[in-house]
């Protein structure tokens, strides 16, 4: 039988079990608050990256062509052009345009006493535009880009063709887009070139 000195012996013992138990939790419980705060501070000054913006343009290989004739009933001239680019002007000066506005091509069946290098010449000078700068200007083509007011960085390809080996202008063909756009540019440029029908001259009507 335990005397009263070691019951009391026993009760100090017992409550200082109690404590040392105690302090822990409160130990454990606040090391894992200031673990979640550092965490929270983690997510919180973390940077989201940003979507890196595209600026693939036209992609040729999305274009379907298809033949339009313009010109007038005496002298007819047919090109091939996007299916979805429409005209909203005919006649010997008929340009076609995308439904957004963005990408256009324009010809001129018109003809010009003037070879196709010297009309690269005229062009360039004429061009009033901003930031103008000639990216090259060879075999009858005028490649160029420029800063629209409205519509921001643009780009133009102008070419002449002749029928009679050089010494005159038969027909001008003007694609237009962005910059970014070049590529498919280039392919509506080639398209209506290697399409052009230009009436032949012995087979005029009367």
């Amino acid at each position: 039988m335990l005397t009263p000195r070691h019951q009391a012996l026993l009760m100090t013992l017992a409550g200082m079990t109690v404590g040392v138990a105690v302090f822990g939790t409160v130990l454990a419980i606040n090391g894992n608050g200031d673990d979640d705060k550092r965490a929270t501070d983690v997510v919180v000054t973390q940077t989201p990256s940003s979507p890196t913006p595209r600026g693939d343009g036209l992609q040729s290989d999305s274009l379907q062509f298809a033949a339009q004739t313009f010109g007038t009933d005496r002298s007819p001239v047919s090109a091939e052009v996007p299916t979805t680019w429409r005209a909203n002007q005919d006649g010997e000066r008929p340009r076609f345009q995308d439904p957004s506005g963005v990408w256009q091509i324009r010809f001129d069946t018109r003809g010009s006493s003037k070879a196709p290098d010297r009309q690269v010449s005229d062009r360039e000078r004429s061009i009033k535009e901003t930031q103008l700068n000639v990216l090259s200007r060879d075999n009858g083509t005028l490649v160029y880009t420029y800063v629209d007011g409205a519509r921001g960085p643009r780009m133009g390809l102008s070419r002449w063709i002749s029928a009679d080996n050089g010494s005159s202008t038969a027909v001008e063909i003007t694609v237009g887009g962005r910059p970014q756009d070049e590529a498919a540019l280039r392919a509506v440029l080639e398209r209506a070139t290697s399409s052009l029908q230009l009436p032949d001259p012995n087979n005029r009507p009367n």
